[in-house]
């Protein structure tokens, strides 16, 4: 880890071995910190504050990563030491890694648990700000055909037909689905609307001989897996 960087100092007063840069080319992208990585993208410093501690201030102003891309571009630029062409360019970084997520490749990911779909859908559905419901279908071997975009906007029980979660699974001849949808507020905790709703999932997915794998629960950038917490499933 680097030492810690006292405040007006710039990143050429750092030791080179301690730059993140240099640390990226060392240690590779995985063992520089969040405020790092954003100090790579932003370059520089301005007067007062290097291009670290910029980036620990854009976390701190906007409380995640995924903060600071729902803020959007018109928000960072206005970020003192940011502007419109570092703006533009943390833009164009976390849209990649929001694609790079999206990308499944010629060979379909099996989902062998809540963290594999997880790690498929959490980082675009926690930088959602209305409420949606997607379902992601799969084969007999739990790999992934497609996932569906199926509700937007504030979810009920009342708004959300059943049979529309599986029209999609029996017209691609799914095997199994897993149910995700998000919380903006952050709490992943499972309400009782949601709990009521999941018990109707699982027993139309018994009666059509689809199964109900799991309902995935994202809040930020956390989750909640309904089956790994046994609410609803056994």
């Amino acid at each position: 880890m680097p030492k810690e960087i006292a405040p007006g100092y710039r990143i050429t007063d750092i030791n080179q071995d301690e730059r993140p840069r240099e640390r990226l080319i060392k240690h590779g992208a995985s063992g520089l910190s969040t405020p790092e990585l954003l100090a790579i993208i932003i370059g520089s410093g301005i007067p007062g504050e290097n291009a670290i501690q910029i980036g620990q201030r854009l976390l701190v102003n906007h409380k995640s990563l995924s903060g600071i891309y729902r803020a959007g571009l018109d928000a960072l630029c206005e970020e003192p030491g940011i502007g419109t062409a570092r703006a533009a360019q943390i833009m164009a970084a976390m849209e990649i890694a929001r694609r790079t997520v999206n990308e499944n490749g010629e060979q379909k990911p099996a989902i062998l648990s809540p963290e594999d779909a997880a790690a498929l859908i959490k980082f675009e559905m926690s930088l959602l700000e209305q409420e949606e419901l997607r379902v992601m279908l799969l084969d007999t071997r739990y790999r992934l055909i497609e996932i569906v975009a199926l509700y937007k906007g504030s979810l009920n029980a009342s708004a959300i037909r059943i049979g529309e979660l599986f029209k999609n699974a029996i017209r691609k001849n799914a095997a199994a689905v897993i149910v995700v949808h998000n919380h903006p507020s952050g709490d992943t905790t499972a309400s009782p609307e949601d709990i009521a709703m999941t018990h109707e999932m699982v027993k139309a997915g018994e009666l059509l001989n689809v199964e109900v794998v799991d309902h995935l629960i994202i809040g930020g950038n956390r989750y909640l897996s309904m089956k790994n917490n046994h609410i609803v499933f056994k």
